[in-house]
């Protein structure tokens, strides 16, 4: 089984970076909207969406803010860190089919607390910004090297 592992408050650089990219599907969003609540039909209704300024369905912007998340806890710091605080801009629309790649840079350590600060860049697949924010992180001071959880299997009904 593949394995994940961290990088404690005293092995993380200032400048060290972490990115990954995911695939926004209509399922991905159609299972944030079960999620959360969030039901609006910008989200979820093609002919409704196709009658606002975004002229089509969009992903929720928290859902970036979700994939941040992901990355913080399973890469940068990884297993074992807290996730303290974040900002986020919502520069441009995610849609569905749409390839978002985040990359998280150090940009700060605050030793009092062991607490990192990350900046949060989420571009498309045409290399646009789609959200920028910073996140404040609590370093794990112990080394973890874990099986990787298997991702939960669901199944969506409309």
């Amino acid at each position: 089984m593949p394995q994940i592992s961290n990088y404690t408050y005293d092995e993380i650089t200032i400048g060290q970076t972490a990115t990954c990219s995911k695939r926004v599907d209509v399922q991905d969003i159609q299972l944030f909207a079960a999620l959360s609540g969030d039901v609006n039909p910008v989200h979820l209704d093609a002919g409704f969406a196709a009658t606002t300024q975004f002229k089509g369905c969009i992903a929720h912007g928290m859902l970036s803010g979700a994939i941040i998340s992901a990355a913080i806890a399973m890469q940068l710091p990884g297993p074992g860190s807290i996730y303290l605080s974040q900002s986020l801009r919502f520069r441009l629309p995610v849609r569905p089919g749409d390839t978002i790649t985040l990359t998280l840079e150090v940009t700060e350590k605050k030793d009092k607390r062991g607490i990192v600060v990350l900046d949060c860049t989420v571009l498309n697949q045409q290399g646009k910004r789609v959200l920028t924010g910073t996140a404040e992180v609590m370093a794990p001071a112990e080394k973890l090297v874990l099986e990787r959880p298997s991702t939960p299997r669901v199944h969506i009904e409309a």
